[in-house]
């Protein structure tokens, strides 16, 4: 979210002021940032915007001004994004250069050692895909017959989405302690659940099982068939920081260097959002998956019934609890 992202400069600033080991572009005299999850801006022009200005900054503010590298900038995502609309929109101003790289980011897509930071933003709580589990109806107990995510599901589908973040998580940070740089820094920025809160407890998980809601309705007055809602599940988890946490030690390449939630506006139960706002941004996350299994046509209705769902069920924008937060990790040395 743009908010997110604009609430988190003035801590990015801080973080790079203070972590950032300017020497290790120093041999080349550039310095490469990867944005990862770009998908076609403005979002992540603005954020790619922020961390220049604040590493031309920290070299400023050492006397080094005449050893400010030059910046080579590498935005990712995944091979069916519009990289066409992202290069059309490049500021013609930019003060860097500019490469698009397909791929998973769950998988290696730089050179070793080649990366000084990394950053991402709203895009880790999208798993690699749906845990195998749950579509599988051939007497699986993690079957989500009815459901198109974990959050008020069967303990068994809860973990098997568990297990998917955990493997996803676990080649995430692998793939990077490879790729950047011993000192360079990794700044995400992540949707997902205060610490100790049930998965189905969670508000973006509760908007989703609307959106499941209003699917099944739709299978009842037959626009849809039933069992393409059962085979049908959105891979998404919103972890926890001290899910984050857990991960980052089990890899043991990182330093946590900080994490903070950031301010949102629809963080406990501050519904300050119109509802067909929200409606307009799950149906921008999630209308690829949805026109894919059902067909572009069912699109309108569908989300005119979800508009109406949450407007019925304001309740949950006061039980519900979300997050976003900023965490900054360290390449240590090897």
């Amino acid at each position: 979210m743009r908010g997110a992202v604009d609430v988190a400069k003035q801590l990015l600033n801080k973080e790079i002021a203070e972590k950032l080991d300017i020497e290790i572009s120093l041999p080349s005299n550039t310095f490469n940032i990867a944005d990862l999850g770009c998908s076609v801006g403005p979002n992540t022009f603005s954020s790619v915007e922020n961390i220049l200005e604040a590493v031309q900054l920290k070299y400023q503010c050492q006397g080094l001004d005449s050893q400010i590298p030059e910046f080579q900038v590498f935005f990712n995502d995944h091979i069916l994004n519009d990289f066409n609309m992202l290069f059309k929109s490049l500021p013609p101003n930019r003060q860097y250069y500019a490469a698009g790289v397909p791929g998973s980011f769950y998988g290696h897509i730089f050179p070793n050692n080649s990366i000084h930071l990394v950053h991402s933003s709203s895009s880790n709580h999208w798993l690699s895909r749906v845990p195998k589990e749950v579509a599988d109806k051939n007497n699986c107990p993690a079957w989500n017959k009815g459901e198109i995510h974990y959050s008020n599901s069967t303990n068994e589908v809860v973990k098997a989405y568990e297990a998917q973040y955990a493997e996803d998580m676990e080649c995430f940070l692998h793939a990077r302690s490879r790729e950047i740089v011993s000192g360079g820094l990794m700044v995400l920025i992540i949707p997902g659940r205060p610490n100790g809160t049930p998965h189905s407890k969670t508000l973006p998980n509760m908007m989703l099982q609307l959106l499941g809601t209003s699917l099944m309705e739709m299978a009842r007055k037959g626009v849809v068939l039933e069992e393409r809602v059962d085979s049908f599940n959105i891979p998404m988890y919103y972890m926890s920081p001290q899910e984050l946490e857990a991960a980052v030690e089990g890899n043991g390449c990182f330093s946590i260097e900080k994490i903070e939630n950031l301010p949102s506006a629809l963080a406990d139960g501050a519904f300050i959002i119109e509802t067909r706002v929200l409606a307009y941004h799950m149906r921008a996350a999630a209308e690829a998956l949805i026109k894919q299994q059902f067909g572009e046509e069912i699109l309108d209705e569908l989300f005119d019934l979800y508009c109406k769902k949450l407007e019925e069920k304001p309740s949950i924008f006061e039980s519900g609890k979300g997050i976003n937060f900023l965490a900054v990790l360290k390449r240590m040395p090897n």
